[in-house]
């Protein structure tokens, strides 16, 4: 068993993937083992990670109905302890990450764990932190508002076998904000002051809306969470709690209406 699984998910990658895998096989950590999970490429992707002779490459071709479904291939194949995704056209941002975390993962109990990425591209439309990252500490109300960044973040394995978790396809560009939604109503995050990886924003979650997660979202909030919402942190939540609640009536939804109505009641309440 390695101690890193890096999962990288593929299609037609042949201009990035190169310095991709080559940004983890210079790490002076090596305990790891990388999985390529390509959806078909047409182009020279395959013969390139295939010229890799590491046996810590593994590379996987088959259909897939997008990137989370690649990647919950990749996470059944998978036998790290920790599991850590990387897009194809991103790269660690040292030699010295994966030993880094490493240092630090051993010293907590933490199931989540992440850091900060370089945005390489416009960052315009990204919230940055005090050194110019994306985007620091993050509490669980700057998370409703805002995904911390999937090459930020490594997860134990346990999250993923013990629980049966895995990337909701009904998000094609946001799976991965609603897994971390889900995690973060049960599961302790924390957060380490270390650049993981430059991050390339011209990915597809940076230019195409996730209609399906948008209409969801706040629904998936109520249930999540639950009361733990009626906290005074969240009292600027309420009106989107109640019309939540108004959402949960329209579909006849009656026990996650009247939660949400009684958590809206409870943080009125709560300011009186």
């Amino acid at each position: 068993m390695a101690f890193f699984s890096i999962i990288i998910p593929t299609f037609n990658s042949a201009n990035t993937i190169l310095d991709c895998i080559k940004s983890v096989l210079d790490q002076t950590f090596d305990d790891f083992e990388i999985l390529i999970q390509d959806g078909c490429s047409t182009d020279n992707t395959s013969e390139i990670v295939k010229n890799f002779s590491d046996d810590r490459v593994v590379f996987y071709s088959e259909r897939d109905a997008g990137v989370y479904d690649a990647m919950n291939k990749a996470i059944l194949r998978a036998r790290g302890e920790w599991f850590y995704f990387l897009g194809s056209d991103d790269i660690l941002c040292s030699n010295l990450v994966l030993k880094q975390v490493y240092d630090m993962l051993k010293l907590t109990d933490s199931n989540i764990v992440y850091g900060d990425v370089n945005i390489v591209g416009n960052n315009s439309h990204y919230k940055l932190n005090d050194r110019g990252l994306y985007r620091g500490e993050t509490s669980i109300n700057e998370l409703f508002d805002e995904n911390i960044c999937h090459q930020a973040i490594f997860y134990n394995s346990t999250i993923f076998f013990e629980d049966h978790r895995f990337y909701d396809l009904k998000y094609p560009i946001l799976a991965d904000y609603m897994f971390n939604l889900s995690l973060a109503a049960r599961q302790k995050f924390l957060y380490i002051p270390l650049t993981i990886a430059n991050y390339n924003v011209g990915g597809i979650s940076s230019n195409i809306s996730d209609t399906h997660f948008a209409e969801d979202k706040w629904e998936k909030i109520v249930t999540y969470f639950g009361t733990s919402l009626a906290k005074r942190e969240f009292y600027q939540r309420k009106s989107l709690i109640r019309i939540t609640g108004r959402s949960f009536l329209k579909k006849k939804e009656f026990r996650y209406a009247f939660k949400a109505f009684f958590i809206y009641l409870l943080l009125k309440l709560r300011v009186k």
